[in-house]
């Protein structure tokens, strides 16, 4: 029944969307005057022909119905193997004329793929996958495979990955160390489409070594720290993998396929060399340290004239491969350039790290703009003047530049409470003069203990922790004068009233989790984009409960807490360590986008078995057809709405003497059905 259904979804939405092109069939009048063209041009000719063999040549020709472009040469095409010089091409007339431009290797297969880089002329309709293969031995490699490349937190697909086949006996054996991707060229190239399907082509009966990484900057080489990368546990021969179906995917108008390799893409940091990037000084009492990897083991900081307990070490980055220094002494004291030292581990060509002594030296010099010149001139005068007139001096336009952000709006939520946070770092905090009061129906207030917890991530961010009430009312009162942050500014008066959150308001979740044994998990409730919400650790058999969910769709995320640190870990690329898994929640129905109400329970029993099943060809084709049967639900049913708006909106024409939309307007709203369709 599942089966049927996911079948007439399908032609349903090819039905809706054909009937654009078939509208533009019809006799009607357009602005442009005509219908628009989306054919991708048509290859008419081809020498020397696809497919040769003992192939010689050092140019190619390609012809086309129709007069095309190249677009995004650099970034679209690649050739498999990489060739040293990426092959020349250029127009000539209705076609192309590559260029071979380097030595090719005996016995060898060659494939140019030219991704989407040929396009129409006119509309830049693209000709995808278009792939022009040779061999220059006896023979064209024939066996071809699939896989599928996903997010390994995210647990969505990942476009445009490059998939590098390595022929497994010509590499070396290094159990644990694993630089195959780092040093080596690979034997045959592959690349995924936009919904993370590839079909890899053109290899041999053998077992391979295979890696997938994200071309994050289009070079067509794997940078670590930077680039997505997927790895697998074993070697794979294609002639011993289960048969897959492959077919045109006529609404994104490229080939897909049922996948038999799956890739968790992460981004592998472990193998970036640490080494102390810059260090600038943006501010006379502000430095920053900028490093190349997470977590740097600093010895010592030292700088001349300046007490080791006068620097406060601030980290930006939850890696804390970025570290603020802010110097908690007189501005006056402080030079144009502060002098120092660090003493810190340095990975040296062996990738060892060593002790490493560095010299700082940290420039700063104000730079006045006219209008904070002129300004400046202006209060110098004013001084002048209100001392020989023996008064005391004060800026009536001076502006207080001590920075109180309390982050409690007009309601919050009271499991969380709401966090303060300041420009600077806080020196000086008198809690003793803050109040936190809360108020009750008869506008009566009284006095709440709380306590303010700083934040081990950032200095500048303060949790205030109370035991808040639902629904009720509350005053927060910061006196003049009781916080002095690290450049001896002091805070104004502020008062901030908010209410906590009204349950009846917001939907609650209950989660029965099953099957868990001895792991631990991390449980997430995220949004329709995946931003998390609301998470809890250390999960185990049992319920659990969130509360004070926001109206609107829901998304849930499980991840397999290996090593129990309460946090996602990525995976290592040189030791074969694989990412920890994460995976989003599909129901029975096969839906992972869930609608929550105001005053509404929502109820679901996980299955840790079934949420983390054995990742085969089967249940990764089943995982597949899931997230596309919810896709083209969705589709459907916003074309659905478009369509009760355009026949509201005839209605109301119709209803006002108009002439309506016609098949002319139903084309358009057709029309955007297809470019959602085409992403």
């Amino acid at each position: 029944m599942r089966k049927s259904y996911k079948i007439i979804l399908r032609v349903a939405v090819v039905l809706f969307f054909g009937g654009a092109f078939f509208s533009r069939c019809a006799n009607i009048m357009t602005p442009e005057g005509g219908p628009k063209d989306t054919i991708p041009p048509v290859i008419v000719k081809l020498a020397p022909e696809n497919f040769t063999t003992n192939f010689k040549e050092k140019k190619i020709y390609i012809e086309f119905n129709e007069y095309v472009q190249i677009k995004d040469q650099n970034k679209e095409m690649f050739t498999s193997p990489a060739m040293k010089k990426a092959p020349q091409v250029v127009m000539r007339g209705k076609g192309i004329v590559v260029t071979i431009r380097d030595t090719l290797l005996e016995n060898t297969t060659y494939a140019i793929d030219f991704g989407s880089a040929i396009r129409d002329n006119n509309e830049g309709n693209p000709l995808n996958a278009m792939r022009y293969v040779f061999s220059t031995g006896d023979k064209v490699d024939s066996i071809m495979c699939s896989g599928y490349t996903a997010d390994s937190y995210k647990a969505d697909s990942v476009s445009r990955t490059f998939i590098w086949f390595y022929i497994a006996d010509s590499l070396p054996q290094t159990p644990g160390y694993d630089s195959t991707i780092f040093n080596r060229k690979p034997d045959v190239i592959a690349r995924a489409q936009n919904n993370g399907i590839f079909i890899a082509q053109n290899l041999k009966p053998v077992n391979y070594r295979i890696y997938a990484f994200g071309d994050k900057n289009d070079n067509q080489l794997y940078e670590a720290g930077t680039d997505l990368v997927g790895i697998l546990d074993t070697v794979y021969n294609p002639a011993k993998l289960p048969e897959f179906a492959i077919w045109f995917d006529s609404l994104r108008m490229y080939p897909s396929a049922e996948p038999q390799l799956y890739f968790r893409m992460f981004t592998d940091k472990a193998f970036v060399n640490q080494r102390l990037v810059d260090a600038t000084r943006p501010e006379q009492k502000k430095a920053l340290l900028y490093f190349n990897a997470d977590y740097p083991k600093i010895d010592s900081l030292t700088f001349n004239g300046i007490a080791p307990d006068k620097v406060l070490l601030d980290p930006q980055t939850e890696g804390r491969d970025t570290l603020a220094l802010w110097f908690n002494v007189p501005a006056e004291s402080l030079p144009d350039t502060i002098k120092g030292e660090i003493v810190y581990y340095k990975h040296d060509s062996l990738r060892q790290l060593v002790k490493t002594r560095e010299p700082l030296k940290l420039a700063w010099r104000l730079i006045e703009t006219k209008e904070q010149e002129r300004e400046r001139e202006r209060v110098e005068r004013e001084k002048e003047r209100a001392k020989r007139e023996g008064r005391e001096y004060k800026d009536p336009n001076a502006k207080n530049p001590f920075v109180l952000k309390i982050g409690a709006g007009k309601e919050v939520n009271p499991e969380v409470g709401f966090d303060i946070s300041f420009g600077t770092p806080a020196v000086k905090l008198d809690s003793m003069n803050i109040e936190l009061l809360e108020i009750d129906d008869k506008n009566r207030q009284g006095r709440v203990r709380y306590h303010l917890v700083r934040d081990t991530m950032n200095m500048c961010r303060w949790s205030l922790r109370a035991p808040w009430k639902k629904n009720t009312k509350y005053k927060l009162y910061v006196p003049k004068r009781s916080i002095t942050d690290v450049m001896g500014y002091e805070n104004d008066s502020t008062v901030v009233e908010f209410t906590t959150y009204d349950p009846e308001k917001f939907a609650t979740a209950s989660f029965n989790v099953e099957g868990v044994g001895n792991n631990s998990y991390i449980l997430q409730i995220t949004d329709s984009s995946g931003k998390v919400l609301q998470e809890k650790k250390g999960v185990k058999t049992g319920t659990y409960r969130f509360n004070y969910i926001a109206p609107g769709e829901i998304r849930i995320r499980i991840i397999e807490d290996k090593n129990g640190n309460g946090k996602w870990d990525a995976g290592d690329v040189i030791k074969s360590i694989q990412p920890e898994r994460a995976e989003m929640f599909f129901n029975e129905r096969g839906e992972d986008l869930f609608a929550t109400k105001m005053n509404w329970d929502f109820e679901v029993t996980i299955r840790m078995s079934e949420v983390f099943r054995e990742m085969n060809m089967k249940n990764l084709v089943k995982m597949l057809d899931d997230k596309e049967e919810s896709r083209l639900k969705k589709l459907y049913e916003e074309w659905v709405e478009k369509q009760k708006s355009h026949k509201h909106e005839e209605n109301q024409q119709h209803n006002q003497g108009g002439g309506g939309m016609g098949l002319g307007g139903m084309s358009g709203g057709l029309g955007g059905l297809k470019s959602t369709l085409g992403r």
